[in-house]
């Protein structure tokens, strides 16, 4: 019979051999916290290696996510689809152990982490939607939602500023099935942490509302475990467990300094640190009884099969609860849902003649959410203003955990990353808002979104310089070009009401990339198009309007600039030039269209192309190419009324003309 120090050596033992096979790496996070591991995965986390993905199992994230190979050990021992060959190869091109733990590349991972703080925020995400989930569908006698979200965190996220965000939140809801252990080993790559980050942790989490258990000896397998029994026993409130524990535990010359943290122990050292922690094996050799007290394959199962009746009983009792429970699961949309959108659009056609898109927007919403249960939506402290609490929407608190509306406070960092967590864990459909400008707050979750290739979604208003009053420091310059640059993103700025329903649509319909709408403060006239090409719009730029004679160039604009275009085409039809409109509310949906349709839009032998935006130009040239120019802002903006504002800087009919005159001059 193994002892429980024995058991965790062998996570030791992999993380000092992979990481000294990889030559890159850090060992000393999991030789800390081999125990707490141990502890946790063998006595409480409940999962079934053979299914990932099963919605009721408990999940666990690794904040700190540059200590991998301890996640990784724990996914090959505990049975996963994780060889020894693959932990062979950590770090290497192509292999199934990278660097930092990838969601969809590792069977297990349940998130990318690795940014610190993010996989914290992102638990705290997962928790929110399992209090959701759980009020909403458990019933006596039919419960399909009781797990918990356990967290690995270390000193560096918590000095984050992300780690505040979240964990202040999380106290506010109770979200009592979340417990985080902090991984308290006073070092980071620098060294001693006590010379900048003295923070009275634990009297932190108390004033958040969380529970907090007393410091523990984190390489004490028996206060590992009373630690988590006591946290699990509350239930109205997270938990904190501190854990004092050694980096590089084992390694008889580095154990407890900085360099145990982000490189090779080195061949002596590892050598040494075999002898001191009394682990016999060679390289990447584990004891089969070792694997035998990890496995979770027969432990799981059985666990999926008893959720499974839970299940079975539900749609007995209850079918249609369990239909939609499986529903959400599966990220199918409702059955119908086409048809409200062809409904929605007909509403779009004949409203308002003048109309914020940020209005537009608050209409799909209030029309989408009775048919869409699962949506959950937000804002950072600017529902007024984003336009998106929608009349009638239930307001999730402490209280009343089953609403569809979260204030998430001034945390734009903090509920871009949570919001990921409630997409990753499966069964609602979340957004998220705030202005325009306040994304660069949240763009390392907007990255990490589109990195994990996961729909979350972003509604952001005050979308440009015609915001007007509030001054440059809240008008959005760079903020669009710098989206658009990362990959796997999609962003709509839509021009009308009826561009508002398909941007929705898209974002709803979209499952590998997460979605920014982009909207306007200010009204925008309803576009005239013809018929035939108001469904082209799905497809991120489409002709709006085509001169009675061959087009002599094309003006290509976006969101509150497609009205200015088409006024300035019209003003060009006077003067005798002929110019083609073209309205662009989604460059990369465009930009993913077969190339017939793109050039149909865009002809290769129309060369004058004019593109009118408000912001960064540089990004336009990829599709205005050498022979065309840019009517954009590579300046700050100005503090004013938005309309002069707008004209200050150049976003006239007149401006528009002369930019467009200027282009065929030049030919």
């Amino acid at each position: 019979m193994r002892t429980r120090r024995e058991l965790a050596n062998a996570i030791r033992a992999l993380a000092m051999d992979a990481v000294q096979r990889a030559q890159s790496g850090h060992p000393g996070m999991p030789m800390g916290m081999a125990d707490i591991a141990e502890v946790l995965w063998n006595d409480f986390l409940r999962h079934n290696p053979a299914n990932p993905h099963w919605p009721d199992r408990d999940r666990f994230l690794l904040s700190n996510g540059h200590g991998a190979m301890l996640q990784y050990a724990l996914l090959h021992l505990s049975g996963y689809d994780l060889t020894l060959e693959d932990l062979k190869q950590f770090r290497q091109l192509h292999s199934k152990t990278p660097g930092h733990p990838e969601y969809g590349l590792t069977p297990g991972v349940e998130a990318t982490t690795g940014p610190l703080g993010q996989g914290l925020a992102m638990a705290v995400g997962m928790a929110l939607a399992e209090k959701r989930l759980a009020a909403e569908f458990n019933r006596p006698g039919c419960r399909l939602v009781e797990h918990w979200t356990y967290v690995f965190a270390g000193d560096g996220c918590l000095m984050e500023g992300i780690s505040h965000e979240a964990a202040s939140l999380a106290g506010t809801l109770g979200l009592g099935h979340l417990i985080v252990f902090y991984d308290d080993n006073g070092i980071s790559i620098d060294g001693q942490v006590d010379g900048w980050f003295r923070d009275d942790t634990a009297a932190r989490f108390k004033a958040y509302g969380w529970h907090v258990t007393p410091t523990i000896d984190g390489q004490s397998a028996e206060a590992i475990h009373r630690a988590i029994e006591e946290a699990r026993s509350v239930s109205e409130r997270p938990s904190f467990i501190p854990c004092r524990t050694l980096i590089g535990f084992g390694a008889p010359d580095k154990a407890g300094t900085a360099e145990a943290h982000g490189a090779p122990l080195g061949e002596e050292e590892v050598a040494k640190a075999r002898q001191a922690l009394g682990w016999k094996e060679p390289p990447f050799v584990i004891p089969q009884d070792i694997y035998a007290a990890y496995d979770r394959r027969a432990q799981g199962a059985a666990w999926e099969a008893e959720w499974e009746e839970r299940l079975q009983k539900c749609r007995r009792e209850t079918p249609d609860l369990a239909r939609e429970f499986e529903r959400r699961n599966a990220r199918r949309l409702p059955d119908g849902l086409e048809s409200s959108f062809a409904e929605w659009i007909r509403s779009a056609r004949s409203g308002p003649p003048r109309q914020a898109t940020r209005k537009a927007s608050l209409k799909v919403l209030e029309a989408m959410a009775p048919r869409l249960p699962e949506l959950l939506g937000g804002s950072a402290d600017l529902s007024e203003s984003n336009a998106t609490l929608w009349p009638g929407a239930q307001v999730v608190d402490r209280a009343h955990p089953a609403g569809h509306y979260l204030h998430w406070g001034v945390r734009e960092f903090g509920m871009t990353a949570a919001l990921n967590g409630i997409t990753l864990h499966g069964g609602l459909r979340p957004f998220g808002a705030t202005f325009l400008v306040f994304t660069d707050y949240a763009r390392n979750a907007i990255r990490l979104a589109a990195l994990m290739r996961i729909p979350t979604v972003l509604v952001l208003s005050h979308d440009s310089i015609a915001l007007g009053e509030d001054g440059p420091t809240h008008q959005p310059i760079e903020q669009l070009a710098s989206l658009r640059l990362i990959p796997g993103l999609v962003l709509w700025r839509p021009a009308d009401a009826v561009e508002c329903v398909y941007a929705w649509r898209s974002a709803l319909e979209e499952t590998g990339h997460p979605t920014l709408i982009v909207l306007t403060r200010q009204a925008l006239p309803l576009l005239e198009r013809p018929p035939d090409r108001e469904a082209e719009i799905a497809r991120g730029g489409y002709i709006l309007s085509e001169p009675e004679t061959p087009p002599q160039l094309v003006l290509i604009a976006t969101g509150s600039e497609v009205a200015l275009a088409s006024a300035a085409s019209r003003k060009l039809g006077e003067l005798g030039v002929a110019a083609r409109v073209v309205s662009m509310p989604s460059v990369e949906v465009f930009q993913a269209q077969d190339p017939a349709y793109r050039e149909s839009v865009l002809p290769r032998a129309l060369r004058r192309r004019l593109a009118i935006e408000a912001g960064a130009r540089e990004p336009w040239y990829r599709l205005v190419g050498e022979e065309g120019a840019v009517l954009g802002i590579d300046r700050f903006g100005l503090s004013g009324p938005g309309e002069a504002v707008y004209g200050a800087l150049g976003f006239s009919v007149e401006a528009v003309v002369a930019e467009a005159r200027n282009l065929l001059g030049a030919s």
